[in-house]
């Protein structure tokens, strides 16, 4: 892991984002861009004042500000030996931020949330929930930074099998990175519910398959999947989620929705998620 991308809003959340990010390119000794996407606004009136000039000044004022922002945040909370790299660019902020992680070759990407819910969740969602479901690499949201090792990460399984192996090298990768313990989990709910006998049989024989190591299985039951995932974090003082998500778009998304994408909006926990290949929204 080189490239560590934290976008940037200058909200709490965002500079939460920064702090933790900042911790593991210490460890990984990777660099750190904090980029901020400024949407632009479009004046057309010419009886205000000449556009283009009204133009220029407006993104001159804005490059100035987010260099003053920049300056404010990286002087508080710059670690030695770390390399940050400060960038604006002027777009949507989803797309202007995906075209960046291509562009630039970023590994992770780390982003604060304020999550989502009710009605500005089904018309729009929120744009940790769109690099979510659009991103080619590994994502992990955050609300609230946390100083201290990542010692439990809850893997939910769904026992899919397209691309998974890609999925679960991904999660040992991380597990090996914070040296943590990784936790395997089926939700049992009354939609999908299968014996527990059945369950931790399929748990034991996944972990065997995929040579996982410093690990438990659970089974947790809960009318939702969601739900089942967010208290079996808890009961377990779980630090870490990692999912893989399915991206969706359009009417799809809004009918089939993804549980990773609302275990984002509505958890407090740390959500690392990476999306299946075949799954991406383009």
């Amino acid at each position: 892991m080189k490239k560590i991308l934290v976008p940037c809003d200058f909200s709490e959340p965002a500079i939460q984002a920064f702090r933790f990010a900042l911790d593991m390119a210490a460890q990984s000794k990777a660099t750190v861009h904090l980029f901020h996407v400024a949407e632009f606004p479009i004046i057309s009136d010419p009886a205000v004042m000449p556009v283009i000039n009204l133009e220029e000044d407006l993104f001159k004022n804005i490059l100035a500000n987010s260099a003053k922002e920049f300056a404010a945040i990286t002087s508080q909370y710059s670690q030695e030996g770390v390399t940050v790299i400060t960038e604006t660019e002027f777009g949507t902020p989803a797309r202007t931020i995906l075209d960046y992680i291509l562009n630039q070759s970023i590994d992770m990407v780390v982003m604060g949330s304020h999550g989502a819910s009710g009605l500005r969740e089904m018309l729009i969602g929120s744009n940790a929930e769109k690099i979510v479901r659009g991103s080619t690499i590994p994502v992990l949201v955050l609300k609230n930074y946390k100083k201290g090792p990542i010692k439990n990460i809850v893997f939910p399984n769904t026992f899919e099998t397209d691309h998974q192996e890609d999925l679960v090298m991904k999660i040992k990768e991380l597990q090996n990175f914070f040296q943590a313990k990784l936790h395997l989990v089926w939700i049992n709910t009354p939609v999908n519910f299968v014996s527990d006998s059945v369950t931790m049989g399929r748990l034991h024989d996944f972990a065997k398959r995929y040579m996982l190591k410093d690990y438990t299985v659970n089974v947790f039951n809960n009318i939702s999947e969601e739900g089942g995932i967010i208290k079996f974090t808890k009961s377990i003082n779980g630090d870490m989620i990692a999912m893989g998500t399915h991206g969706r778009q359009g009417i799809k998304h809004l009918l089939i929705g993804s549980i990773a994408e609302d275990v984002v909006n509505h958890t407090d926990s740390l959500i690392w998620t990476y999306a299946l290949k075949d799954e991406l929204v383009h």
